[in-house]
């Protein structure tokens, strides 16, 4: 199946001014198949945008599918490269929305509406996140998720699993996401914060904890810390990259 451009479908212009949900995806279908309908039915979101890099026999499955979800105000783009950074930028340049969300496929937003919830960083204008909870029901679940809260609402810096959202007029201030292989949602958050401090949401985005469970609560929380150290330090954003891709 050839993918030509966006696959659209339900979508009212006037419903693209307020909230976009923009979500990076990459041989996603099964959390989209669970993810889309969710948000669809929500009335406190103005569009959906669903980048997609995958390739060969699941991308041409997914696109299958693409025309029945897209009468629930689903837009959905072919990425010509895989990389979350170039997927977001294109999503945005895509939609008028006054404010962004990122929002991975595995995450779930919490039931507030988010009119009300980001409300206030439309006027002003700025951007922040989410507080995250694992859905994960071990103790080391709740103590991770709250070591991720707390070092975000200390530091003023979010990761992509708390739902970053930014205003129109500051991500362009900002330049949106540069075009790296890791660690763009650190780097975006440091350039957001010179420009206004965050809105850190109590309201809790529920996300995967696979990554722990795959490979390891300890050994994961050391890689993590590790990486993001030598990426402040100035570490090469490739090799970087491909130290967590051997360590996975």
């Amino acid at each position: 199946m050839q993918r030509e451009g966006p696959v659209t479908g339900g979508i009212d212009d006037s419903a693209a001014l307020g909230i976009a949900i923009i979500i990076p995806v990459l041989d996603d279908a099964d959390r989209l198949d669970r993810l889309l309908p969710m948000l669809a039915r929500r009335e406190d979101v103005g569009e959906i945008v669903v980048v997609d890099a995958s390739r060969g026999s699941r991308a041409d499955a997914f696109y299958a599918r693409a025309a029945a979800v897209a009468a629930r105000r689903v837009r959905f783009i072919g990425a010509p490269v895989a990389g979350r950074a170039a997927q977001m930028n294109l999503g945005a340049a895509t939609t008028n929305a006054d404010v962004y969300l990122f929002l991975h496929a595995d995450s779930r937003l919490p039931d507030d509406d988010l009119r009300s919830l980001l409300g206030a960083v439309v006027p002003t204008p700025g951007w922040g996140r989410f507080d995250v909870r694992l859905d994960g029901e071990r103790w080391w679940a709740r103590m991770i998720e709250r070591a991720m809260n707390r070092r975000s609402r200390l530091t003023g810096i979010a990761t992509g699993d708390q739902g970053i959202f930014v205003h129109r007029e500051r991500w362009n201030e900002c330049g949106g996401y540069r075009d790296l292989p890791l660690m763009e949602d650190v780097d975006l958050s440091r350039r957001l914060k010179r420009l206004a401090a965050p809105a850190c949401l109590r309201a809790r985005i529920t996300t995967s904890a696979r990554r722990w469970q795959r490979h390891g609560v300890w050994r994961t929380i050391v890689l993590m810390w590790r990486l993001r150290l030598w990426f402040w330090l100035g570490a090469n954003p490739q090799r970087l990259a491909r130290m967590y891709r051997d360590a996975r």
